[in-house]
């Protein structure tokens, strides 16, 4: 990998960082003089489902291990919901 390729991998991925930091309301805190416990909770949550569809993205351009990127792809995408769903206090069934 070329220098130039390693600082755009990089660009790209302080972005989604950055971006999911915000959707997650890291400013939120800040503004009302919580804490910050629920948005790194949140931004964890974020992230976990981020690579559940980065996994069944992949699936769905991989030949060869199709199957276990899609299991483990879903699988991340429910821990994603359910910690969503304890996080707001819903009850899941």
């Amino acid at each position: 990998m070329s220098g130039a390729t390693k600082v755009i991998a990089g660009v790209k991925y302080t972005y989604v960082i950055g971006f999911f930091a915000l959707l997650s309301g890291i400013f939120y805190p800040f503004v009302q003089g919580g804490t910050l416990d629920y948005t790194v909770l949140g931004t964890v949550i974020l992230f976990v489902g981020l690579a559940g569809g980065i996994l069944v993205y992949k699936a769905a351009t991989s030949e060869k291990r199709r199957g276990i990127y899609i299991g483990i792809g879903f699988g991340l995408i429910a821990i994603s919901l359910t910690y969503i769903l304890q996080l707001t206090g819903r009850q899941i069934f």
